[in-house]
């Protein structure tokens, strides 16, 4: 595989593809467990954090100048990831490291990339699912962009589903505003047709309504999200307005302004800028979701300042970070 949506495919040996103590536990999407087989993803979308946080890498650093590329125009991936992974679970005698029955953690995939872009990836997710199921007793949380997702719990046997909790992300549910600002991606409605693919299969799914742009209309957007992930039928529902990470901002405006979008593209801006503008922002998406989302299964994320924590506190369904 040489190219992934027209990025170069490099490869760099594999240090580990499990991190057992990860940030996304104070988000509740794990106990603490991540997994990824790549750094870089297929997909563009602007605010993605991960570049401001990965090109400090010094083996990605090397990758960038040895191709001339810039982070988001690569995909990296991680040799060996599946093997890898396995002998993180291993112990010196070949045992199983966590094979106590009552642990039964929630591990998150993937921090870094989509799990699901083309069907290879979809498969290498797929196995190192399977080693993550047969050698422990851990529960396995899926996020995507992806309608491929739908193949992963295909690959894997219908015992494990149980232990399988799926979500494909749904910031919008306008096609011709995601294809403007999530670069690269399936459409949203082939997205949230494949989650209710998975519904009707049986599978414990989770909604993803993140990140969300500024709207004219809050709770309209709000129901017309939770009416599309058919609330009822996830156990959760994971919400988060877009926030400022390295150039995601500037990087979300302009492929705003380029794909027809100059009105969100100057919320996003006044927003970016403001710092009231973006409070109200977050809270006006949060209350709308309140509205909608049953509390015990609103995890609406919020990044809070002493200015602002007060408000916040003990909101329901509000996780401050």
């Amino acid at each position: 595989m040489s190219n992934i949506n027209g990025k170069p495919v490099v490869e760099l040996p594999a240090k580990g593809v499990l991190n057992l103590k990860s940030g996304f536990l104070h988000k509740q999407l794990c106990d603490g467990p991540t997994f990824s087989a790549g750094t870089a993803c297929a997909y563009s979308c602007s605010f993605c954090y991960v570049p401001a946080l990965m090109q400090k890498d010094v083996r990605v650093g090397a990758v960038m100048a040895e191709t001339g590329a810039s982070f988001d125009g690569l995909v990296i991936r991680r040799r060996g990831a599946v093997q890898t992974l396995r002998s993180q679970l291993t112990g010196r005698k070949g045992e199983r490291r966590y094979n106590d029955p009552n642990d039964t953690r929630v591990v998150f995939a993937s921090p870094l990339v989509d799990i699901a872009p083309n069907m290879e990836l979809a498969r290498e997710t797929a196995e190192m699912c399977l080693v993550i199921l047969e050698m422990t007793n851990w529960q396995i949380r899926l996020l995507s962009k992806s309608p491929l997702i739908v193949k992963i719990a295909e690959i894997i046997p219908e015992k494990y589903w149980p232990r399988l909790i799926m979500g494909l992300s749904t910031g919008t549910t306008d096609d011709a505003l995601a294809k403007a600002f999530e670069g690269g991606t399936p459409l949203p409605s082939k997205r949230v047709a494949a989650l209710h693919k998975m519904q009707d299969m049986g599978l414990r799914t989770f909604g993803m309504v993140c990140p969300s742009l500024p709207v004219d209309d809050y709770l309209a957007f709000s129901q017309d999200a939770m009416s599309a992930i058919r609330i009822d039928k996830c156990e959760h529902v994971w919400g988060e307005v877009i926030n400022v990470r390295g150039e995601s901002m500037t990087r979300t405006v302009d492929a705003l302004v380029a794909g027809g979008f100059s009105d969100t593209a100057e919320a996003v801006r006044t927003v970016s800028t403001n710092r009231e503008a973006w409070e109200q922002y977050a809270r006006d998406t949060y209350l709308a979701h309140a509205q909608t989302c049953p509390p015990e299964k609103l995890r609406f994320l919020q990044y809070v300042t002493n200015a602002n924590r007060d408000w916040w506190a003990g909101k329901p369904g509000a996780v401050l970070l």
